[in-house]
């Protein structure tokens, strides 16, 4: 099964490791090293730059931002 997350995107649903809402869950100072690691080493990949970031989706081979909320997501999985 795929998961639509933004713009043309989708990924498999068993690909996917963790949706990390924006506001929320960078809260934690080991999130924000591991996303700022992440986009150093360039595994981000902006879906929408017009947009919003509202959720992280992390699959075993990139992290999608995603214009669509954590919770929009996790209801569509």
């Amino acid at each position: 099964m795929f998961l639509h997350i933004g713009g043309d995107v989708v990924v498999l649903k068993k690909d996917i490791i963790a949706i990390i809402d924006s506001e929320t869950g960078l809260a934690g100072a080991a999130t924000k090293e591991f996303l700022k690691t992440c986009q150093a080493e360039g595994f981000f990949r902006n879906i929408n730059s017009d947009e919003k970031v509202k959720a992280y989706v992390i699959t075993d081979r990139e992290i999608y931002l995603s214009p669509i909320s954590a919770f929009t997501l996790l209801k569509r999985s």
